[in-house]
C-alpha cells in the first residue's frame, strides 16, 4: 500500500507561481508512475502530468509548457511546478500512483492523495 500526501497549495493571483510536492510513504515508489490530477467544483476529474519511473514526463495539453512534474526518488516524492497559472487552474489537486506509465496517462490510478486545493484569483 502506497500513501501520498500533497503539499503546497494556496491561494495565488493569475500569473503568479506555485509549487506542489507529494511525499510517498509505505513502500518505495521509485518504479511507479507518479502524477497530478485536479478537480474543479462541478467538473470530472482530470490528468495534469504524469512522470515514469524513468523519468519521461508528459503534460496535459492544458498545462504545456507552463507546469513542469519532477521528481527524486531518494526522497520518494514528486513535484509539481506551476507557472503562469490562471483562474482556469483552480481546482483540488491530487497526487496519484499507478505500477503503470501508460494506464496513468489514460487517467487510471492506483493509489491517490486527499488532495491540496489550488485557488487561482483574476
Amino acid at each position: 500500500q502506497v500513501q501520498l500526501v500533497e503539499y503546497g497549495g494556496g491561494l495565488v493571483q493569475a500569473g503568479d507561481s506555485l509549487r506542489l510536492s507529494c511525499e510517498a510513504s509505505g513502500r518505495t515508489v521509485s518504479s511507479y508512475a507518479m502524477g497530478w490530477f485536479r478537480q474543479a467544483p462541478g467538473k470530472e476529474r482530470e490528468f495534469v502530468a504524469a512522470i515514469s519511473g524513468g523519468g519521461s514526463t508528459y503534460d496535459a495539453d492544458s498545462v504545456k509548457g507552463r507546469f513542469t512534474i519532477s521528481r527524486d526518488n531518494a526522497k520518494n516524492t514528486v513535484s509539481l511546478q506551476m507557472n503562469s497559472l490562471k483562474p482556469e487552474d483552480t481546482g483540488v489537486y491530487y497526487c496519484a500512483a499507478h505500477s503503470f506509465y501508460m494506464k496513468m496517462l489514460r487517467g487510471q490510478s492506483e493509489f491517490r492523495g486527499q488532495g491540496t486545493q489550488v485557488t487561482v484569483s483574476s
